[in-house]
C-alpha cells in the first residue's frame, strides 16, 4: 500500500498528470516580432497582447465591437467620442484603469521607435483625452472619424505607472507586461515558447485553460506532426492538404471562418528605376511598372481561381475588391477578374513593351498559406505574358523589414481591412503620408491626388452610405482604373486541435487562447 501510494504520488507530481488538464499548448507559425503592444500593428503581435492587454473595446470572432475596458461608448458629436470605463477592469497589479492610462496609451502607441509598423493611423487624429467624471473618458478628435473605435479596438492600454519610460525592451523582458488582460505574463524569449497564466482578477469570462504555452513552429507540416503526435494540443494554419485528414479522424476537431484577409501584389510605382526590374538582356530599364497599363497587364495575365483551387487546395476565396464579400464599403462591380492574356499582352504593348522586361518577385516563405508556393506560380503566369520572371523568398522577419525598407519591386503581401474597405484604402493605397497617418503600408507608394481626396473625404463622412460610395468609387479607381496594387485572394482560416478541444473560428486570424474552450 506503501508503494502505490508513493507511485501514485510521484505521477502525480509529473508533467501531463492532472495538472495537464488545465494546460493549453499551441502550436503557432510564429512568435510575436515583441511582447510591446504599440511596438507593430501587425495582426501576430496585436493577438499574443490581447492575451496579457485589453483595449477600450474589442473586436469578437466575426469583428463586431464588444465591450473590454469600456462597457459602452457613443458618438456625442462629429468630433467627440464618449468610453465608460468598466469599473471592474483593473490591471493585473490592481490598480484601476484611469483616463490617464488611456491618455497615455493612445499617445505612446503612434511614437514607439523602431516601430515597423506604428499605430499612428488610428492615434494621429486624437487631439484630447478628457476625464469627464463617472469613470468617462472623452475622446476628441481632429477631424470626424468614424471608423475610431474599430481603430481603437486594436491598440491596447497599459498602465501609465508601469510604462512610463518603460522602453520596447523593457516589455520583451516582462517587467512592464501589467495589463488588464484575461492572462498574466509568465516569459518569453524570441524564438522559444510564449507562456502565460490566467488572471485570477480578470472582469471577463474566464479562459477555460489555466495556464497556456504558445510554441512557434515555423513549418506547417511540423506543427501538423506535432498535432499528430501529441506534442501539442492546438495548432494553426493547417496546411491545405492536411486539413481534410484531421476533418476525417475522430481523434481531432478542425475549426475554420472565411478570413478578411486580403493576400495581394504590391507594385513599386514610384521609382524611376526599381532595384528588382530590368531589360531583358539585364541592362537598365525605366520603370514599367509606373504606367497603369503595364500594372493591369500583370493583374490580367493572373489566373486567380487557379491559385484558389490548385496552390491553396481551396481554401481561398479569388479576389477583385480590397475586402471580402460582405464587408462594409465593397462593390458588387468588383468581383474576381478571370485569365485574360490576350488583354494582357495588348495593354503591356500599348504601355510600350511588346516584348516584356525582367522583374523579381519577392514574398515570405512562412508567413501566409503556401506563400512561397503563390509565388512561384505568379512568376510562371506572368512567364507566359511574355516576362523574364525570377523569384526570391525570404524568412517573415527578413521579409517584413525588407519590404518597409522599400527594397522591393514586386512584393506579395497580406493586410486585412479593419473592419471596413475604408481601412485597406487608408493604409495600403493612400498617398505615404506620414503627418495624416496615412498610407503607412503603402509599400509601392502608389499616389494619385483624386484617389487620396475620396479616401480623405470618405473617412471623415459619418453618414454610412455616402461613406460607402465613397469607398466604392475609391476602390474602383484604385483598382480598375490605376492597378493601385494586384488582388489576388482572401485566405480561409485553419485550426485543428485534438479531441477534447475546441475552438472559435476568427476572420482576423488571430489564435487566441480565450477563444479556446473544451467539448462537452
Amino acid at each position: 500500500m506503501r508503494l502505490r501510494a508513493a507511485l501514485l504520488a510521484a505521477a502525480l507530481a509529473l508533467p501531463g498528470a492532472a495538472g495537464a488538464q488545465d494546460l493549453l499548448r499551441i502550436g503557432v507559425e510564429s512568435g510575436p516580432t515583441s511582447l510591446d503592444p504599440h511596438y507593430a500593428s501587425l495582426i501576430t503581435n496585436i493577438a499574443f497582447a490581447r492575451h496579457v492587454f485589453q483595449p477600450l473595446v474589442q473586436q469578437d470572432a466575426r469583428q463586431e465591437l464588444r465591450p473590454a475596458i469600456a462597457s459602452a461608448w457613443r458618438v456625442v458629436d462629429d468630433l467627440t467620442w464618449e468610453f465608460t470605463l468598466d469599473p471592474r477592469a483593473r490591471f493585473h497589479d490592481g490598480a484601476p484603469v484611469t483616463a490617464e492610462d488611456v491618455a497615455f496609451s493612445l499617445r505612446r502607441a503612434g511614437e514607439v521607435p523602431n516601430s515597423p509598423s506604428s499605430f499612428g493611423y488610428a492615434t494621429r487624429v486624437v487631439t484630447a483625452v478628457e476625464d469627464a467624471g463617472g469613470g468617462v473618458v472623452r475622446i476628441r478628435t481632429r477631424v470626424p472619424t468614424p471608423l475610431l473605435a474599430n481603430n481603437l479596438a486594436l491598440v491596447m492600454i497599459v498602465s501609465r505607472k508601469h510604462g512610463e519610460g518603460a522602453t520596447t525592451a523593457d516589455y520583451n523582458a516582462g517587467r512592464a507586461m501589467v495589463g488588464t488582460g484575461p492572462f498574466r505574463h509568465v516569459s518569453w524569449q524570441p524564438g522559444s515558447p510564449y507562456v502565460a497564466e490566467r488572471s485570477p482578477g480578470f472582469h471577463g469570462p474566464a479562459p477555460a485553460y489555466a495556464r497556456v504555452e504558445f510554441r512557434p513552429i515555423a513549418a506547417g507540416a511540423s506543427r501538423v506532426a506535432a498535432l499528430s503526435a501529441g506534442d501539442v494540443d492546438l495548432i494553426e494554419i493547417v496546411p491545405p492538404e492536411q486539413f481534410e485528414r484531421f476533418r476525417g479522424d475522430a481523434r481531432f476537431a478542425t475549426s475554420e471562418s472565411p478570413s478578411n484577409r486580403l493576400i495581394f501584389l504590391t507594385l513599386d510605382s514610384d521609382r524611376e528605376a526599381s532595384p528588382f526590374v530590368r531589360a531583358r538582356d539585364g541592362g537598365p530599364l525605366a520603370n514599367p511598372l509606373r504606367d497603369a497599363r503595364v500594372r493591369r497587364a500583370l493583374s490580367l495575365a493572373i489566373n486567380r481561381q487557379a491559385l484558389a483551387d490548385r496552390v491553396l487546395r481551396g481554401q481561398a476565396l479569388p479576389a477583385g475588391d480590397l475586402g471580402p464579400p460582405g464587408y462594409f464599403g465593397t462593390s458588387p462591380a468588383l468581383g474576381a477578374e478571370g485569365l485574360d492574356l490576350e488583354a494582357a499582352r495588348k495593354l503591356l504593348s500599348a504601355g510600350g513593351y511588346p516584348q516584356g522586361f525582367a522583374v523579381q518577385i519577392n514574398g515570405p516563405n512562412d508567413r501566409f498559406v503556401n506563400d512561397e508556393q503563390v509565388v512561384q506560380a505568379i512568376a510562371q503566369m506572368w512567364t507566359r505574358l511574355g516576362l523574364a520572371t525570377t523569384v526570391e523568398t525570404k524568412p517573415r522577419g527578413t521579409w517584413l523589414s525588407e519590404a518597409a525598407a522599400l527594397k522591393y519591386s514586386v512584393n506579395l503581401a497580406g493586410f486585412s481591412p479593419n473592419p471596413e474597405v475604408l481601412g485597406m484604402l487608408e493604409t495600403q493605397v493612400h498617398s505615404w503620408n506620414t503627418s495624416l497617418g496615412l498610407g503607412t503600408a503603402n509599400r509601392g507608394r502608389f499616389s494619385h491626388p483624386g484617389i487620396d481626396d475620396l479616401i480623405q473625404r470618405a473617412r471623415q463622412t459619418m453618414d454610412n452610405d455616402e461613406r460607402a460610395r465613397l469607398t466604392r468609387e475609391a476602390t474602383y479607381k484604385a483598382l480598375r482604373e490605376e492597378t493601385a496594387l494586384i488582388p489576388l485572394y482572401f485566405q480561409v482560416n485553419t485550426w485543428a486541435m485534438r479531441r477534447g478541444v475546441t475552438y472559435e473560428a476568427r476572420t482576423d486570424e488571430m489564435t487566441l487562447a480565450a477563444s479556446a474552450g473544451r467539448a462537452p
